[in-house]
Parts: structure tokens; sequence; C-alpha cells
């Protein structure tokens, strides 16, 4: 249920170097897979990046992603940075509110 209700959410233009934070939810414009944006590896110059299903991420696969190609090939999710931490998290899941969360 987390995975479909990910899919629902807004994302957002990559515009600058910035937003790519680890642990952020990326997915190609033109597909409905979603990753989660890992570390940058200076060496290898990009990001790495781990498939994302259902709240999971999978480490046991990943790959290399340039900035440049984040930027012109994927969208991220978007986060209101202007609201407070605590009440993120209390609009994050509405099963939360209605004590269905595990």
């Amino acid at each position: 249920m987390v995975g479909a209700s990910m899919k629902n959410n807004q994302f957002a233009p990559i515009k600058d170097a910035y937003q790519l934070v680890q642990g952020a939810k990326i997915k190609g414009i033109k597909h409905e897979e979603i990753f989660e944006l890992g570390s940058y590896d200076p060496n290898k110059r990009g990001y790495t990046v781990y498939p994302y299903e259902d709240g999971v991420k999978f480490d046991d696969f990943s790959i290399i992603v340039s900035e440049k190609e984040l930027k012109n090939h994927y969208v991220i999710e978007a986060v209101n940075v202007n609201m407070p931490i605590i009440e993120q998290a209390a609009a994050t899941s509405s099963f939360t509110r209605l004590g269905l969360a595990s």
C-alpha cells in the first residue's frame, strides 16, 4: 500500500544539485518506477541510485547516474521545506492519523 501512495505523490523537476540529497525519492520522467537516491561518488562522478518499492530500498542492486542525467531524465519527490518537521511527519500518512500504521 505504501508503494501505491508513493506513486501518487507529487514529483517536481530537478533544477539544482542541492535537491539531490541522500534518501530522496526519484522516478524517470517517462516511467513509473521509483528509486531512492544514495550518496554521491566523486570517483565515478555520479549518484548511486537504488530501486525502491513498497517502502523498501533494495541495496542488492544499484546504478550510478550522473547529475546531468538526473536533471534531464528524472523528477524528484516534492517536499515542502518550509513546513516544520513535526507537521511534515503528521501530514505524511492518513493511516497514521487513523491508527492503522504499523
